[in-house]
């Protein structure tokens, strides 16, 4: 009996032990882990995406044609137009890719302003906790930086005037999808879409092998997990 009551004594204090050793990482490195962790992860998703060909040359991010012209591509190419379509892909994606670069600060800054709150949610929830919380709070001020950069670039472009002409007609009427009644507004939310996407892979990646990760306490917080 007094074996017993030793082997629970001693399971007791194991397991009190683990607790708060749990608590003691949630408290002290859990914030700091998650911080470094999605740094890491921002800068990695902006390095691919803004590097020259990072939307072109992915087929997880590359920004098509817009649903109405896509719809009129086969003919387009029919009556000699495929030329300006494929310009006007060019030219969409080499404007996300030089936007995608402003997003690192305002990423990096989403992070710097996380509470131990947040950073607690995020460890605990889902695969793509981290990624919706970025949605959440750098979406709007993004797009903002987005989108003179995306005006810049297609501003040229003759088929884009076009189709700007014909969208915002359409869209009057409910014919065109609103975040597509311009040509800026599209791109704009596509290169958005594709930065969360990035993100939400670099989170996975270190959700799923944080052995694999650089730092110790990266290691530390996501190992616990």
């Amino acid at each position: 009996m007094s074996r017993l009551l030793t082997a629970l004594t001693l399971l007791v204090f194991t397991l009190n032990v683990h607790s708060a050793d749990l608590s003691a990482l949630s408290n002290k490195d859990a914030s700091n882990g998650l911080k470094e962790a999605l740094i890491q992860g921002a800068g990695k998703a902006v390095g691919k995406l803004g590097a020259v060909d990072g939307f072109l040359n992915n087929p997880q991010v590359k920004i098509p044609l817009p649903d109405n012209l896509k719809k009129a591509e086969k003919a387009m190419r029919m009556f000699g137009m495929g030329d300006e379509a494929d310009e006007l892909v060019l030219k969409m994606n080499r404007a996300a890719e030089a936007a995608v670069p402003e997003a690192k600060t305002l990423l990096v800054n989403a992070v710097k302003k996380m509470s131990v709150t947040d950073a607690k949610n995020i460890l605990t929830g889902g695969d793509d906790a981290a990624t919706q919380y970025f949605k959440q709070t750098t979406s709007g001020p993004m797009a903002e930086k987005f989108l003179p950069i995306v005006k810049k670039a297609t501003e040229n472009v003759a088929l884009a005037q076009q189709y700007n002409k014909f969208a915002e007609m359409g869209s009057q009427f409910g014919l065109v999808k609103k975040d597509q009644a311009t040509l800026e507004q599209y791109v704009t939310q596509k290169t958005l879409d594709g930065v969360y996407l990035m993100m939400a892979e670099e989170e996975k990646a270190i959700r799923k092998d944080p052995m694999g990760q650089a730092s110790s306490l990266l290691k530390k917080v996501f190992g616990a997990l």
